[in-house]
């Protein structure tokens, strides 16, 4: 039941990565600009991230079978909402309801196997929940590419529904209710500051990619953004349940763990939302090829995240990370050599050699998190390592969309300057637009047309290429300054907090959709 629970929520994002272009078209979806799928993404995330610890803190203190029935009710209802939108900013608003949902389902599930296993059966428990998110992430680039083959674009929201019925009805048949006795405050000041914060950033990054950051809505966003996320620090510092214990940042190696996990997300996200147009614009793969070129990613994953645990207590969180994070560059880093005429078994063995590194990157992060922390704590860890991830993400897709839109723009000029006014804005706006243009053209102009468009997404898609390995440098940096070593060989077997990040460790992996 909390498998299905869970289940629904990873696998909305998987399936929305394969049809961003079916939502994009504006005869078969919304006409949505660049910016606009951006937000898609970024809404829900962003309201995921920031409900996160104020979600866990409900759940505690009202009940986590009622917080889990209201969050999967959420959801259900903002999947109907999405797959009838009518414009790309009812879909905008769609999405970030089901974030507020997913923020309820995904500390509720957790909360209640640790208060509904027995101690002995916990650790099977959460392996086997961990595994159910391995399975959304590999399964919903297929299920999306199947729906999208033969449905409209709004039946990859509308299969939640279902899921979410059978997830409600189960829910309230198999599972107690439970509640923390002694319960945190909630922090609505915390909350508010840290949404408002994050959004004001993403949406300058955005804003500076589509009209450029001179002007005020871009840096003016950006500096309001700093003013907030400031002022979000020193409240937290001086509350008694702050929403995120910023105190704990002054433990290197919680904070070098943190921030490697959020420089790992923020390279390989924004790839993976660039990928999704090369796939169906540039090579012209249908929904259904391009999701199976997606599963080598989260195989891997599933089959190496594992046996990282071992690594890790064979070779240290040190050498282990650093590996993967370096696999993980090398991965990103070679969409540099990517053309249009690229045998695609190579970008399937990309996603698998990416795959391979994040797998081997996040549990010796949370390794280092968990072991850094008293154990009372352990679960602070957690959400602080899960919501580092999302947002690392959502400004991946934010800033790496913001160089593909500005790179996109300069190399397209010259070859749309001959088009109506109308014709050459839509060419130039994105990759999206400039098919549109060009199915409204024949003969030797649209296919001169096509040849440029393309021309100029790679050139962009290899700038993004270049941003994203580097920010897997630096996380590999941090990984070999601050991470520990391996242990010595006299060293006390593990303890109860290790063992939950080993736990920990499978079920952070796969979640980064």
């Amino acid at each position: 039941m909390l498998v299905i629970s869970l289940l629904v929520v990873v696998l909305d994002n998987t399936v929305l990565n394969v049809a961003m272009r079916t939502i994009a078209d504006p005869q078969k979806g919304l006409g949505a600009t660049q910016s606009q799928l951006e937000w898609a993404i970024n809404s829900y995330t962003l309201v995921f991230a920031g409900l996160l610890f104020t979600a866990g803190i409900l759940a505690d203190r009202l009940g986590r079978r009622i917080t889990l029935t209201v969050g999967l009710a959420l959801f259900g209802i903002a999947s109907l909402v999405s797959a009838y939108s009518h414009s790309p900013d009812q879909l905008i608003w769609a999405r970030a309801l089901m974030g507020l949902g997913a923020a309820a389902v995904m500390p509720s599930t957790l909360s209640i196997i640790a208060n509904v296993f027995d101690p002995r059966e916990r650790g099977r428990a959460i392996g086997v929940w961990a595994g159910a998110v391995g399975l959304g992430v590999a399964i919903g680039p297929i299920v999306g590419g199947l729906l999208l083959e033969h449905f409209w674009w709004g039946s990859v929201f509308l299969i939640n529904v279902p899921i979410v019925v059978a997830g409600l009805f189960l829910v309230n048949t198999l599972i107690p209710e439970s509640r923390d006795p002694k319960p945190g405050r909630i922090d609505f000041v915390g909350v508010l500051l840290s949404i408002v914060g994050l959004t004001l950033l993403t949406y300058g990054v955005i804003e500076g990619g589509d009209h450029g950051f001179s002007k005020i809505e871009s840096w003016g966003a950006l500096v309001g953004s700093v003013v907030v996320l400031a002022a979000f620090a020193l409240y937290e510092r001086r509350i008694e349940f702050p929403s995120l214990d910023v105190r704990l940042f002054s433990n290197s190696k919680f904070s070098a763990s943190t921030g490697m996990i959020g420089l790992v997300f923020f390279a390989a996200m924004g790839i993976m939302f660039v990928s999704a147009f090369y796939l169906q614009l540039v090579r012209g793969y249908g929904p259904l090829a391009s999701g199976a070129l997606f599963v080598p990613f989260a195989a891997a994953q599933m089959v190496f995240a594992p046996r990282s645990a071992a690594m890790v207590k064979r070779f240290g969180p040190k050498a282990v990370s650093t590996t993967g994070l370096v696999l993980v560059a090398i991965g990103l880093a070679s969409w540099m050599f990517i053309s249009e005429t690229t045998p695609i078994w190579i970008v399937g063995a990309l996603f698998f050699l990416m795959g391979v590194g994040m797998a081997n990157v996040m549990p010796p992060a949370t390794e280092a998190i968990m072991s850094s922390l008293p154990r009372e704590k352990a679960g602070v860890g957690s959400a602080v390592s899960n919501t580092i991830r999302q947002v690392g993400g959502a400004l991946g897709v934010a800033a790496l969309g913001a160089v593909i839109s500005s790179v996109y723009r300069d190399h397209v000029a010259d070859g749309t300057a001959a088009l109506p006014a109308a014709a050459r804005d839509g060419a130039r706006e994105s990759i999206s637009g400039g098919y549109a243009v060009a199915s409204h053209l024949a003969g030797p102009a649209q296919q001169a047309l096509i040849h440029n468009v393309n021309d100029a997404f790679i050139s962009a898609m290899h700038g993004a290429a270049v941003g994203s390995a580097i920010f897997a440098i630096l996380g590999a940096v941090v990984a070999v300054v601050w991470l520990p070593g391996k242990r010595p060989a006299t060293a006390p077997a593990p303890s109860t907090a290790e063992s939950l990040a080993e736990e920990q460790g499978v079920e952070l992996v796969t979640v980064g959709e």
